[in-house]
């Protein structure tokens, strides 16, 4: 008898499928479009001295109206924005693995087909919060504003 290898091995096929980063899902569904209210737009847009109608057009309008001890109205605009992501993934990897031999007048051999996988995720939970104070004066103008933002 002779020996003879018809193949010894033949490397096949390796899948990796739907592996995305837990930052790539967080892009993916984060909503940066629309009007929201930031610091810099506080500090591009709003100057003493501006008409009322003008900082309504500009933030939008305030969540709380009061007035001073004076009488004069006092605009205050409080954001809080909460995102929470949660990612998972999941990939594998498949090799299929054919070999055989020739032994005599027939094929002998075999195939296998060994599958790995695995899986990850993630989460996060993410606040900020913006608060602007407006102060009019007794024309309804802007006569002083603060604002303060946090990030946790």
């Amino acid at each position: 008898m002779r020996f003879r290898p018809l193949a010894l091995c033949l490397p096949a096929l390796l899948i990796l499928g739907g592996c995305m980063s837990a930052q790539e899902h967080r892009a993916a569904v984060r909503d940066d479009q629309g009007d929201r209210m930031t610091v810099g737009t506080v500090q591009r847009e709003i100057r003493v001295g501006m008409p009322a109608s003008d900082i309504a057009t500009v933030l939008g309008a305030p969540n709380i109206v009061s007035t001073d001890e004076q009488g004069r109205q006092v605009w205050i605009y409080d954001k809080i924005s909460t995102e929470r992501v949660y990612s998972s993934s999941s990939g594998g990897v498949s090799t299929l693995i054919l070999g055989g031999a020739l032994l005599g007048d027939g094929l002998a051999g075999g195939s296998a087909s060994p599958y790995y996988s695995g899986s990850a995720g993630a989460s996060s939970t993410s606040q900020r919060t913006l608060t602007v104070i407006i102060k009019y004066d007794e024309s309804n103008r802007v006569r002083d504003f603060a604002y303060h933002s946090s990030n946790f």
